[in-house]
């Protein structure tokens, strides 16, 4: 069988994304946010929204349970020190927590993601279930000989 460890990350967030967008609601702030503090534009992409509540939903199957924190911090980014020199080190930038929280809450109510007491959100059997099952439709339209293993 199948599992969502198997298929490359990147298509599997894009084929997630497409279910997902029925499920969710982008909200109205998201076009004037920045994603993150080291930032200084808000995301261009039309389908952002459910490309990063599909990249969550992997994350916290992966990382599960994780807390916002935690999330902030891998998407986030990092800012070189001095542009003239590069002598300062490199220094980790958040991400934007209000975006994370808020795709979270989203996929909760939906039904994809539980919250644990104290733990943080894990996964439930239905975001594991919508997670393998694209992955598994997903393996057989990829034409990678690399993955005929898994199929």
């Amino acid at each position: 069988m199948t599992t969502f460890y198997d298929v490359p990350a990147e298509d599997l967030i894009e084929a997630v994304a497409e279910t997902l967008e029925s499920d969710l609601e982008e909200p109205e702030w998201l076009e004037f946010t920045k994603t993150g503090t080291g930032r200084e534009l808000p995301p261009e992409q039309e389908d952002f929204w459910s490309r990063r509540a599909a990249s969550l939903l992997r994350k916290v199957a992966v990382d599960g349970p994780v807390g916002v924190e935690r999330l902030r911090g891998a998407y986030g980014d990092a800012t070189n020190g001095s542009t003239r020199y590069r002598v300062r080190p490199k220094h980790k930038r958040d991400g934007s927590g209000n975006v994370i929280r808020t795709a979270l809450q989203q996929l909760e109510d939906a039904g994809y993601v539980e919250t644990s007491e104290r733990r943080g959100r894990s996964v439930s059997g239905e975001g594991r279930a919508l997670l393998d099952d694209t992955a598994e439709e997903l393996i057989e339209e990829l034409d990678r000989p690399e993955l005929e293993r898994y199929a």
